[in-house]
């Protein structure tokens, strides 16, 4: 049962592609997902990362902290510029924009750990890195989103700083917590934990895309080439980055991995609540889906070398 349950978990971008597609032909089928229940998922989502961590994932940190730097300064400087870079360059609508541009400010998504496994990469490394820009987001996403997307609409940092708290932080801890005051708990809903996570942020964003189907469907040319070249350029850009820093290969798969994709269930939950255009949130969503899929068969391009 684990191993199915892996399986499924692995899938990621065959079920967040289902469902933003359906979501677009039928969006009944995902519209009824509102703004509370995706709210509560990204805090299951921060759960499920939560409750794999310890003390001593934090020590470990301390043994390689050139490379986990590399990384949180790899991701908050290449995706919110190169977000920015490209809403100005493909002169997106405001709103598209702004999401465009707050979903690169976020930090890494939890399903680079996956991809890192898949890729052959450091899962470890992978895992502290994603641990590290997450804790970070909690200052670094409000202030970037505020300096890069201010020029487009009012953009309330102090707003985005307590939501982040809220559903970034909290979750985060409590899942700390309950690893190490709850440990049979904890074991017994670690095999599903991955799985609930991907149908979770599989829900959040085809909700997004269906409320705004009509939206997306005439912006899609436009909007669709800016997120690929958001989350392709993340990739390479941060492989270039961990090169020209002389790291072998694993690494740099790792940190270019990191970079290349976001965790767009932050940035959709953000856009929800502090911009009064819903199309803000479209872009964080359909981020999920590209993220997935280039990181999906970049890793599979990767596990067939040596």
């Amino acid at each position: 049962m684990k191993g199915l349950f892996l399986l499924l978990a692995n899938l990621f971008p065959v079920w967040v592609l289902a469902g933003g597609v359906v979501a677009l032909i039928y969006p009944p089928s995902f519209s009824w997902f509102g703004d509370q229940a995706i709210v509560w998922g990204l805090a299951v989502i921060m759960l499920g990362m939560g409750i794999t961590l310890s003390v001593d994932d934090f020590k470990s940190v301390l043994k390689m902290p050139r490379a986990v730097a590399a990384g949180f300064v790899a991701q908050y400087s290449i995706m919110p510029f190169l977000g920015w870079a490209v809403a100005h360059a493909l002169g997106l609508p405001a709103p598209f924009a702004v999401g465009l541009i707050l979903v690169a400010c976020c930090p890494g998504g939890t399903a680079s750990n996956v991809v890192c496994f898949i890729a052959k990469a450091n899962v470890a490394l992978s895992v502290l890195m994603t641990m590290c820009s997450t804790f970070g987001a909690i200052v670094m996403t409000p202030l970037l989103t505020k300096w890069l997307a201010g020029a487009y609409v009012h953009v309330d940092a102090w707003g985005l700083f307590v939501s982040t708290i809220q559903v970034v932080l909290l979750p985060l801890v409590i899942g700390l917590a309950l690893h190490h005051g709850a440990p049979k708990l904890v074991s017994a809903v670690l095999p599903i934990a991955p799985l609930i996570s991907v149908l979770t942020i599989t829900l959040i964003c085809a909700s997004i895309i269906a409320r705004n189907a009509e939206a997306v469907r005439q912006s899609a040319a436009l909007l669709l080439l800016g997120v690929f070249l958001l989350h392709a350029g993340g990739f390479a850009l941060g492989y270039l980055f961990a090169r020209l820093l002389g790291y072998d290969k694993i690494v740099c798969r790792t940190i270019s991995i990191e970079v290349g994709m976001q965790n767009s269930g932050l940035g959709t939950v953000l856009a929800r609540r502090h911009f009064a255009d819903p199309l803000t949130a479209v872009p964080c969503a359909i981020s999920a889906t590209f993220h997935s899929v280039i990181g999906s068969f970049l890793a599979g391009f990767w596990r067939l070398r040596r």
